[in-house]
């Protein structure tokens, strides 16, 4: 199963590994505050699209669409995700406010779309 989550919520033990899927360290943690897994900066939105995007809900299907290309461009970026996801829960950490409109909801879709792929 993979989840995500703000990476401002409390660390659960249903989390299972923990990914960091963003370019930009999040404010306010130092880099020893977080047990992490790994930080997948190769795994989220490019700067110029997430710049784009800014989260703004009417740009979302556009935004889904360029970042499942750049996803597909870049499998190395994304593997460990689904690696750990066929042996432990995995949770995606990012640092938006919008829950339903962030990198972590399409990379979550993408990876798992991937796995159920023959």
């Amino acid at each position: 199963m993979i989840r995500t989550k703000r990476v401002y919520e409390p660390e659960a033990s249903e989390d299972g590994r923990r990914f960091l899927v963003e370019r930009l360290w999040p404010r306010g943690f130092r880099k020893e505050e977080l047990r992490l897994d790994g930080w997948l900066k190769e795994a989220a939105p490019s700067t110029e699209l997430r710049r784009w995007f800014h989260h703004d809900p009417s740009r979302w299907e556009k935004f889904r669409r360029r970042y499942v290309q750049e996803l597909d461009e870049k499998p190395e970026a994304w593997q460990p995700i689904a690696e750990a996801a066929r042996r432990d829960n995995v949770t995606l950490l990012y640092s938006a406010r919008d829950t339903e409109h962030n990198g972590a909801v399409v990379l979550r879709d993408y990876v798992e779309q991937r796995q159920s792929s023959p």
